[in-house]
């Protein structure tokens, strides 16, 4: 099943995309205020599943304004240095223990939008990921029983301030830049992904691929990762863990590759989705608001 948050007529709500179509959700599930409480609920689930399949769709899909999959995610935690390829261009080595860093909820913008290169740098980078969505919350998390916390996955662009990032050695404010984490299109469910690590990715720049990796490359693999995080916060329900993102990012090439206006940057997941977003100036941006 695919999942999806969404506008209509100013109004958010959520559904199941179906035949390039949406079966609203919300309405026939009122008890449910949101996409993350539907993740959270098995018997709602179970029921969404239920209507989904014996709906009709609703309306087209390109008739709504797209949220980010969660839209207001209570956490957002990112893994860097994750790929071994990504590591040694980057000059690094895979340590003991995973590079964590966060984002903030505010800096998330939908499939479509434009991600916001700011006025205060050019070195305005992609990241294509995997995002994992937590479903079911929980602390001292073992690795074993890991998966049965996650709800899907979508696509994720950990788009980077490269200057901003290495001001100092922790990076995360070249990381929370407004309108630059896309998230998105849409969530699948974890029951149609039976192998997470049969997933290949893809980060293509106006068409031109410039970044492939496969799961199974992960350092810190989905499962050592919850487990990880788990002994120091509860995982929530709509939870987002962004899982690394491969080799081939803008900033290590030479001559170094930055996203600008006009570009369009797509993150690809045969099996879960595509996400795609133009880019625009931050002034150019907010004046189109």
């Amino acid at each position: 099943m695919k999942l999806v948050s969404y506008r209509r007529n100013g109004v958010p709500e959520f559904g199941a995309v179906k035949e390039d179509g949406v079966v609203v959700l919300s309405a026939r599930l009122s008890r449910v205020p949101d996409l993350a409480s539907l993740l959270a609920d098995e018997v709602a689930l179970q029921e969404a599943r239920r209507i989904a399949a014996q709906s009709q769709v609703d309306f087209p899909l390109d008739t709504v304004d797209l949220e980010p999959v969660i839209p207001r995610p209570a956490k957002i935690i990112c893994v860097g240095i994750n790929y071994v390829a990504h590591a040694a261009e980057a000059g690094r080595t895979v340590g003991k223990y995973p590079v964590i860093f966060h984002r903030f909820a505010e800096t998330l913008l939908a499939h479509g939008a434009p991600l916001v290169r700011p006025t205060v740098s050019d070195n305005f980078d992609f990241e294509a990921e995997l995002a994992v969505v937590i479903g079911k919350g929980g602390a001292h998390i073992s690795p074993e029983d890991a998966m049965s916390h996650v709800a899907g996955y979508t696509c994720f662009n950990d788009a980077s301030i490269r200057d901003w990032q290495f001001h100092t050695h922790q990076y995360g404010m070249g990381k929370n830049f407004r309108g630059t984490g896309a998230l998105g299109p849409w969530l699948v469910t974890a029951d149609e992904i039976p192998d997470y690590r049969q997933l290949s990715i893809q980060g293509v720049l106006n068409g031109e691929v410039l970044q492939t990796g496969s799961l199974s490359e992960l350092a810190f693999d989905i499962p050592a990762l919850i487990s990880y995080v788990s002994q120091a916060l509860d995982w929530q329900p709509g939870d987002i863990l962004a899982t690394g993102t491969p080799s081939g990012i803008g900033f290590k090439r030479q001559p170094p590759i930055f996203l600008k206006p006009g570009d369009k940057f797509d993150v690809m997941v045969p099996g879960v989705g595509t996400l795609s977003n133009p880019v625009a100036d931050e002034a150019r941006a907010v004046n189109a608001k």
